[in-house]
């Protein structure tokens, strides 16, 4: 097995419940941000490392989860060098909360942004302001600590520049310029007319050039503030035309590079009285449904809340370039954007019709219906009518849709947030949208595809085609035994690839199969349906296009790790679901460099059902102990060996009698668990290929899954030789390193290990043979754990698992067991569940004694393979 830990490796981010951990990834861009030393220093001491964090320059070389939290840090190193009453108080103001919810809907898709919001910005923002409080005694001066870390930070002076409306006619504005006086200890500060210094200062000119260094800085680079210093008007209170206004405003980032705070309108920060186009689409009900659904809309252009008129924009254009008063409100007249707008609201106007595609593309701002070459661009606001309102809100919150009626073939009960999934579901079909089912592992994804599946097979025919990794092939088809028994279903593959069979509802491929079976892309079907979705995220393999050639009126993808930090995953997710929604992959990647996060979450969210088991609404109906059955298939290699096994044990058996049988029987035991873990572990050499073992391929999909979450795993085997092959497989999955525990490990070292995986670092994996780790060891920073092998004895199994299902776990803890489909792995499995042919005694034993017992028939038919 090859063994591979990438060299490239990017700082990235996982937000937590309450903070976050910094994580390095692997990385194929040759851009990219890696720093070694904050990523060191950060696992020491977090919240200084993120203060100091704020003086650096903003790098597009980060991912978008580490920019986002150096923004947050750039906002309070800015904060401390405006605000002057920090030289008194030493500590920080506390962030308004509609400023926290500014900054939230920046936040990008990252692994557990569904943590980020007001509070935990706030919550963020109070830790950086404890962790400059307990850095500034070091200091004399919060100067002295801002220029200690970056000689080039930007100090705010205590000039401050105001801009104000009034009622004066030819003079709409008025101008002061203010400053704080030498703050007294223990006392607030001020603000007090500039006039005030030229009195203050009268006999002291040092002092005096010293409080207007930054207006000097700032009268260099502005001609207009070099005319009010030189002629004396920046000491009174002056009254500004529209044009002087328009100057001031222009200029402002100019003052505050020179370190001048400036308090100005709203409208002008916030641009709210921009004109805008607003397009109200989905009033009544189209035709037809789906993507390509001709929708109803209005248009109309609007000045904040007030509707205007074209003529009134058509006068502001006559105006010359500056600000402009319509409606009692001042806008700024851009002569560029006011013309890109009306061509936009002209040919809206003269469109008759637009599918519902078109205006979301037209709500991202992804093609230029404006039809202008781009020196201005228009703001256009796309609004809900009342049927698509309706529709949005049920998506968004699938509990409220009508309950689908199954029937006793269906042989489970569902838990109510999959009632709401199927729902979800069934009312995506219906509108023609393909639908992204994301909920967390372990939440019952495969469970409400197969409720939807038998829906729709008791109210009508149809033909569905899943594709799935070839090592969920035994997974699936347990569940479709257990769950839906009357569903009809074909394996697809290179010998059986006929889909007109008759009464076949369910056609299961695999991914490879999909790219090399032309029938199953020229056939169209009614639903198609990927599980581990994740498999078409890079848009350029062979696999991704291949699959996406697949012809279907409705189709549903499965993932537990929808989005994480790379928005062209997000793409090619939506590309399969919804082809064109997000445009094309140029267009996606046009629209990303200046990405509005909130706008593409407000348009992909009724396209995604994703429930968390940490949701508060999901965590009282869940067990805190989830124990999930993993079926394996044997590939080529393993049943070969198995059934050559199981004909060469029985010519043994027909001489081989009392203790000789007893041994015989053991060792050929053992030798069937080696066969399901791996052929190359029965046979003793190789390289442990993935292909050539179900439950490494199994392994490796919930493996995937749980490093894209950034969790932990412990990984049982009852054999020591399995160690390292698994901690080498592990390794390449996650391109970093595990750690080992057995029982040749030294009772010192042991607890060494234990402390590195229970510590700060993120350690993904540990593997341990199950009686060196099923005892005396605290593992709770793991909520994953994987029985690799079987013990048989479910006391064992349980003391091992409660090496992480124990006090101080804080998480529920999800128990995966890989069983080899067919085999004795699967038939001592389901006697142990049932309990109906082992006795209490025999559950007891601790090993595989009681299969000794048996008669010679009783264990031929235990151990050879059943379909």
């Amino acid at each position: 097995m090859a063994k591979t830990v990438p060299q490239n490796q990017e700082l990235t981010v996982c937000f937590l419940e309450k903070g976050l951990e910094l994580d390095k990834v692997p990385t194929k861009s040759s851009n990219f941000y890696s720093n070694d030393r904050f990523y060191t220093y950060f696992n020491i001491d977090p919240y200084r490392t993120l203060l100091l964090f704020g003086f650096e320059k903003p790098n597009e070389a980060m991912t978008p989860s580490l920019a986002f939290v150096h923004s947050i840090t750039r906002r309070f190193i800015t904060v401390l060098s405006k605000n002057v009453d920090i030289e008194i108080t030493r500590r920080v103001p506390l962030l308004p909360e509609n400023e926290a919810e500014e900054i939230c809907r920046d936040i990008p898709f990252a692994l557990g942004s569904e943590w980020v919001d007001a509070g935990w910005v706030i919550s963020l923002w109070n830790r950086l302001g404890m962790a400059f409080e307990s850095e500034i005694p070091g200091f004399k001066t919060v100067t002295d600590f801002l220029r200690r870390y970056n000689p080039e930070v930007k100090i705010f002076g205590r000039v401050y520049f105001h801009l104000v409306e009034n009622n004066s006619e030819g003079f709409p504005f008025t101008f002061l310029a203010t400053y704080i006086a030498n703050p007294e200890a223990g006392k607030r500060t001020s603000l007090i007319p500039l006039r005030n210094a030229l009195l203050e200062y009268k006999e002291e000119t040092d002092q005096l050039l010293k409080l207007l260094v930054n207006v000097t800085s700032a009268a260099v680079k502005s001609r207009f503030i070099r005319y009010l210093v030189e002629s004396g008007e920046l000491f009174s209170s002056r009254r500004f035309t529209v044009v002087e206004a328009y100057i001031f405003l222009k200029e402002i980032p100019l003052y505050e590079e020179s370190g001048i705070v400036c308090h100005i309108p709203d409208w002008w920060k916030k641009k709210s009285n921009s004109p805008r186009l607003s397009v109200s689409i989905g009033d009544k009900a189209p035709v037809q449904l789906g993507m390509d659904a001709l929708l109803s809309f209005d248009t109309d252009l609007y000045l904040g809340d007030e509707r205007i008129t074209k003529e009134e924009i058509e006068a502001l254009l006559s105006q010359t370039a500056g600000l402009g008063l319509i409606k009692g409100k001042w806008t700024e007249v851009n002569h560029d954007k006011l013309k890109a707008l009306l061509t936009a609201y002209d040919k809206i106007k003269k469109t008759k019709n637009m599918t519902f595609r078109e205006l979301v593309q037209m709500q991202l701002g992804l093609r230029g219906v404006q039809g202008t070459s781009g020196k201005g661009e228009p703001e256009i606001v796309v609004s809900h009518g009342e049927w698509l309102s309706g529709i949005r809100k049920r998506l968004l919150h699938p509990g409220e849709l009508k309950p689908l009626t199954l029937g006793d073939n269906f042989r489970t009960i569902l838990r109510h947030y999959q009632e709401a999934g199927l729902g979800w579901l069934y009312a995506m079909k219906s509108l023609g949208f393909g639908a992204l089912l994301a909920d967390d592992m372990g939440l019952g994804k495969t469970v409400e595809i197969l409720a939807l599946l038998e829906y729709m097979r008791q109210n009508r025919r149809f033909k569905a085609l899943l594709v799935i990794p070839a090592s969920l092939i035994g997974n699936w088809e347990k569940e479709i035994l257990r769950f839906t028994p009357e569903l009809r279903y074909r394996i697809m593959h290179s010998r059986q690839r006929n889909v007109n069979i008759p009464g076949a509802d369910l056609f299961i491929t695999t991914y490879g199969m999909a790219s090399r079976l032309p029938e199953l892309r020229d056939h169209t079907w009614d639903m198609v349906i990927l599980d581990e979705a994740q498999a078409i995220k890079n848009p350029a393999s062979r696999q991704t296009k291949s699959v996406k050639q697949l012809k279907s009126s409705f189709r549903i993808a499965m993932t537990g790790t929808p989005i994480e930090n790379r928005l062209s995953d997000l793409w090619s997710l939506f590309d399969f679901l919804n082809p064109g929604l997000l445009g094309s992959a140029r267009e996606f990647t046009a629209f990303a460099k200046g990405i509005n996060y909130s706008r593409l979450r407000e348009v992909v969210a009724p396209f995604i059902l994703r429930r968390l088991k940490t949701d508060k609404s999901i965590i009282p109906d869940l067990p805190d102990k989830i124990e999930l059955k993993a079926f394996a298939s044997l590939s080529k290699k393993q049943f070969v060996l198995y059934t050559d096994l199981v004909k060469w044990l029985s010519r043994q058996l027909e001489t081989a009698q009392g203790i000789e049988r007893k041994g015989l029987v053991l060792a050929t035991i053992t030798k069937f668990k080696q066969i399901c873990n791996h052929p190359d572990q029965y046979l003793g050499s190789g390289t442990f290929d993935v292909s050539q073992s179900g439950k490494f391929g199994v392994l490796q999909e919930i493996c995937e899954t749980i490093r894209e979450k950034r969790e932990r795993v412990l990984i049982f085997t009852q054999f020591k030789e399995m160690t390292e092959p698994l901690r080498e497989f592990l390794e390449h999955i996650w391109g970093r390193k595990g750690l080992v525990l057995h029982g040749g490990t030294p009772v010192k070292k042991r607890t060494q290990l234990v402390e590195k995986f229970c510590g700060e670092e993120y350690v993904p994996f540990m593997v341990l043979s199950l009686k060196a780790g099923g005892v005396g060891l605290n593992l709770a920073r793991a909520n994953h754990v994987i029985h690799f092998d079987r013990w048989w004895n479910p006391a064992v199994e349980n003391q091992a698992t409660d090496r992480a299902f124990r006090i101080g776990q804080t998480r529920d803890v999800f128990v995966h067991k890989l069983i080899t489909a067919g085999t004795v792995e699967e038939k001592i499995d389901t006697m142990l569940e049932d309990k109906l042919k082992l006795s209490k005694d025999v559950l007891a034993v601790s090993d595989e004694r009681w299969i000794t017992e048996m008669s010679n028939e009783e264990l031929l038919n235990l151990l050879k393979l059943s379909s």
